[in-house]
Formats: structure tokens, sequence, C-alpha cells
């Protein structure tokens, strides 16, 4: 139970990250199992063709499924990102969206695999999106889990 309020306070306190703030990053929990991340565009997040900026755009991907994954596994699992990319669709220009959502389904297979004493390294994918819900940057993220 305690585990849960942890993940639940460090989820709030993350807005306030000084690279997530300074970009205008901003995160809300909609369930266990699923983040809604918005960032606007400002002159803090801004390249030199006045749109965003890539680093942004891949920060703003960055810690989510990890996060997600060590609330629902809880303490007794070693969560860590492994490797991540990006690539970059069209220019993100206003606010940009990106949800991160991990299916039961697939939490229940990875601490199904990682019980039988495996590190299991799975594979996540989000799309960023424009206000007209176009893709602007498609981001992999490479996980590695473990039961402890």
């Amino acid at each position: 139970m305690m585990s849960n309020l942890w993940h639940r306070i460090r989820e709030r306190v993350i807005n306030f990250y000084p690279p997530f703030l300074g970009a205008g990053i901003h995160a809300r929990n909609v369930d266990k199992n699923t983040i809604l991340v918005e960032m606007k565009l400002t002159p803090l997040n801004r390249n030199v063709f006045g749109t965003h900026f890539g680093g942004s755009l891949y920060a703003m991907c960055d810690p989510w499924f990890v996060l997600i994954m060590m609330r629902v596994l809880g303490p007794e699992y070693v969560v860590w990102d492994k490797t991540a990319s990006i690539q970059f669709i069209k220019p993100g220009r206003g606010t940009v969206t990106a949800t991160f959502h991990i299916p039961q389904e697939r939490i229940d297979g990875i601490r199904l695999e990682a019980n039988d004493g495996q590190k299991i390294e799975p594979t996540f994918v989000v799309d960023v999106l424009d206000d007209k819900g176009e893709a602007v940057a498609h981001v992999e993220k490479l996980l590695y889990v473990r039961k402890k």
C-alpha cells in the first residue's frame, strides 16, 4: 500500500522536475496502466524553426513506461530503461500529447515470465500527436524487467 502511495506522489511531483517544468511537460495519471503527457509550445522548448525542440519531444516520452511498470509490478521487481529511439515524422507545433498505456494482459505476461526467474526485455511504442491527432514523432522503448 505504501509503495502505491509513493508512486502516486512521485508521479505528481515529477511535473515539477526542472527539465519537465522548463520544457512545459505535464503528465497526469488516467489509470494505473495509463499516463497522458502533454507539452505546449513555449519559448523554452522551441527550436530555431519555431517548432518543438526534438530533445523536448523525447524528454516528454522518457520515463513513463518504466513508471507504469514499477507501479503495477511493485517493489519486488527491478525495472529499467535499456534502449530508446525516436523517429521525427513532422514538425510539432502547438500542444502535443502522448498516451502511455500498457494493457493488463501484457503486464500479466511480463510478470509471469519474470516470476520464472528470467530477465524480460519488453518493447513499448508511443506516438507523439499534434492537436489534429497526427503523429509528429514515434518512440520505441526497450525495458529491462526481472524479479529481485
